[in-house]
């Protein structure tokens, strides 16, 4: 009698609703979901601001070689990727407790205002690189003579 009653309300046996899925359907939709957690980069953390001449944008690259960083710059856009690398020389049956994340991070930013790449400089210190992106001025004018 159970049973026709949920099936006339929907109604769903919670004890039994879990047990429904074979476990190697559960297993592979935990690894479908694994994989696509590992391909995917993960985000720098970036603070990005102005002032009259130049944008500014600080990233946090931590245990990144600065060197390696690759560091793409058009007019209006800019994308920093790296990738930091986990120590091993220790295995994984030695830890107690591992809260660090490795792999690959990239962050793009839309630049509020067109730069000069030529000008564009960088620096790195503690752990985050600045970046330095004159502002090009669209409204500057001069005059021409001829000469």
């Amino acid at each position: 009698m159970k049973d026709l009653f949920n099936k006339i309300t929907g109604n769903v046996d919670n004890d039994n609703y879990y047990n429904e899925y074979e476990e190697d359907q559960v297993e592979s939709l935990w690894d479908e979901e694994q994989e696509s957690q590992v391909d995917k980069d993960k985000d720098l953390l970036v603070d990005v601001y102005q002032d009259e001449n130049n944008l500014y944008i600080k990233a946090f690259v931590p245990a990144m070689d600065p060197s390696s960083l690759d560091i793409d710059i058009t007019r209006d856009n800019v994308t920093i990727k790296g990738t930091s690398f986990r120590d091993s020389s220790v295995g994984d049956e030695n830890y107690f407790k591992q809260e660090l994340s490795w792999g690959t991070y990239s962050k793009s930013i839309n630049l509020p205002r067109e730069i000069d790449i030529e000008m564009a400089s960088a620096s790195s210190r503690d752990g985050t690189i600045h970046l330095i992106l004159p502002k090009i001025d669209k409204d500057r004018r001069t005059k021409l003579r001829i000469g």
